[in-house]
């Protein structure tokens, strides 16, 4: 698991090759504490297909802003720095897994 800040953003969102799901999160937000737990253990699933990678919206609410992100926990995939889709709100295991192969089958 990837803590992105605004240099590592650069390197593994924009800059780089493999598909990587960020979430966006906040200490004070509840359902982003709910989905940690889950996120980290999916993550362990799609080793060497997708790259987990979390950023803090307190710290880098700039990098937030850019992306449009109007409500948390928001993930996000990207592939060769685009946007292929956004997950948006808590998500159990099964459905967090359904919608991150749905955004893979995208690209």
């Amino acid at each position: 698991m990837i803590e992105l800040n605004k240099e590592t953003y650069e390197e593994h969102v924009t800059k780089g090759s493999t598909p990587i799901i960020v979430d966006f999160w906040a200490s004070w937000c509840g359902p982003c504490q709910a989905l940690g737990p889950v996120y980290e253990k999916v993550s362990k699933e799609y080793e060497g297909k997708l790259t987990f990678a979390k950023l803090n919206t307190e710290e880098f609410g700039d990098i937030a802003q850019d992306l449009a992100i109007r409500g948390i926990p928001c993930m996000i995939v990207f592939n060769n720095g685009k946007e292929v889709d956004r997950i948006i709100g808590f998500k159990q295991e099964d459905a967090l897994k359904e919608e991150i192969d749905k955004a893979l089958a995208k690209i």
